[in-house]
């Protein structure tokens, strides 16, 4: 992935749109960290008040993911980009002012983390639809396997670096210096030279109309609709997971969370290794069997936390190698399937389908979060979460069945069309 004979490395702009992503990545993941630590630190906020925090920035997130695919097709993407990064940079430094001027409250941090979190899927929806037109489908797959990379170091340094600033710094004035973040960004991606195609924004229907081309579109082409369906199935089962997973490693493990911090972090080694693997893979299986297989490697990796040994030491290992093996293998589905979505897609058309794709695993996972907490407390948290593990091997195994997905050796090489339309 690293090799210096990529072509990549000698594309200055998208140099910069790499360096900007990273940045925009620790600024997310600062971010992530921080407003819940800020609530907790700074304004006390009980439990019940956390749970809404938590579920606005899952709500904004989902409701872009709904709306946003016609505006992204119609309106420059680069743009989209600069003006969410300096969204978010505006937003997160009325924080600080808040707190300077005696004002601060948790409903300003609601807002807050709706807007943010509503911002950072419209750019990643963007992005997802600007990286095609300019790098040309044949380098979106190395394209994509150096941005996840580069994303993986944020999930490891990102939460050390908060509670770094906000221990430093105190919570609210911390935020000044995520918001740079942004800005730095932004002033990346404003140096990126190559002409991108205006789309015709006279042609735009409206979210609705939007959301029912993303979807069809995401139907009629049996190699889309095959991972479409593994998107549902993954978001869906794991929900179940994420809603029960802290709770198992805290209670049933008995870890502390410093343990469990770790624990997690080493999750970022894992996906740092699948991000290097996820071109290999693709040539030494094919890519859609290695979409399949790598995705039912990552399920059975993440089971070993259930098999865990009573032992604090013993757990904490088990806790270590099933998020390296877990998110290792997780992230190689992740770049494949991206990166054939881009390829087999028109441009055109890459905001709306890749808003349907948003729609389908925020709303599965929100689905999958309510039904794993009822489940738990019915059956107990390690059942429900060895059922969700057999749920996220159906979308590897319809995956493999499935022919249009498993026939695919090599990434197909689309036309790289305009992006209006």
């Amino acid at each position: 992935m690293f090799s210096f004979k990529s072509p990549l490395w000698r594309e200055r702009d998208f140099l910069r749109l790499w360096a900007a992503q990273s940045v925009s990545d620790f600024g997310a993941r600062i971010t992530r960290e921080g407003l819940p630590i800020m609530a907790v630190v700074v304004l006390a906020a009980a439990p019940a008040e956390l749970g809404v925090l938590a579920a606005l920035s899952s709500a904004a997130g989902l409701l872009v993911g709904l709306t946003a695919g016609d505006y992204v097709d119609h309106t420059p993407r680069r743009r989209i980009l600069i003006w969410t990064d300096a969204l978010r940079a505006a937003v997160l430094l009325s924080v600080p002012l808040a707190a300077w001027l005696g004002l601060l409250s948790i409903w300003q941090v609601y807002v807050v983390a709706a807007m943010v979190a509503a911002a950072s899927v419209l750019f990643a929806i963007a992005d997802h639809a600007y990286l095609p037109s300019l790098v040309g489908k044949p380098l979106v797959l190395d394209a994509n396997a150096k941005i996840s990379a580069t994303e993986s170091v944020a999930e490891m340094g990102g939460p050390a670096l908060a509670g770094v600033l906000f221990q430093v710094l105190t919570a609210p004035f911390a935020l000044a210096v995520n918001a740079a973040t942004y800005v730095v960004s932004a002033l990346f991606l404003a140096r990126i030279r190559t002409p991108e195609a205006v789309p015709d924004a006279g042609r735009r229907r409206g979210w609705r109309s939007g959301l029912v081309t993303g979807a069809v579109t995401s139907w009629q082409e049996a190699r889309v609709r095959v991972l479409l369906v593994m998107t549902a199935t993954g978001g869906l089962f794991g929900g179940f997971f994420s809603a029960l997973y802290i709770a198992y490693v805290l209670r049933d493990l008995g870890l502390g969370t410093a343990l469990m911090g770790l624990g997690i972090a080493a999750g970022g080694v894992g996906a740092m290794i699948g991000s290097v693997l996820a071109q290999p893979m693709a040539r030494w299986l094919g890519v859609g069997p290695a979409i399949s297989i790598t995705g039912a490697l990552s399920a059975l990796g993440t089971m070993l936390i259930l098999l865990a040994p009573a032992d604090r030491n013993g757990a904490f290992a088990a806790l270590v190698i099933s998020q390296i093996l877990g998110d290792a293998f997780g992230v190689i589905p992740l770049i494949l399937a991206a990166s054939l979505r881009q390829s087999v897609l028109p441009n055109s058309l890459l905001g709306r389908a890749g808003a349907t794709f948003r729609a389908v695993s925020g709303g599965g996972a929100v689905i999958g979060a309510l039904a794993g907490g009822v489940l738990g407390g019915v059956f107990g948290i390690r059942a429900t979460l060895f059922a969700a593990i057999a749920g996220l091997l159906i979308g590897p195994a319809y995956g493999l069945a499935a022919p249009a997905l498993r026939r695919v050796r090599e990434m197909p090489l689309g036309s790289d069309d305009p992006a209006g339309g």
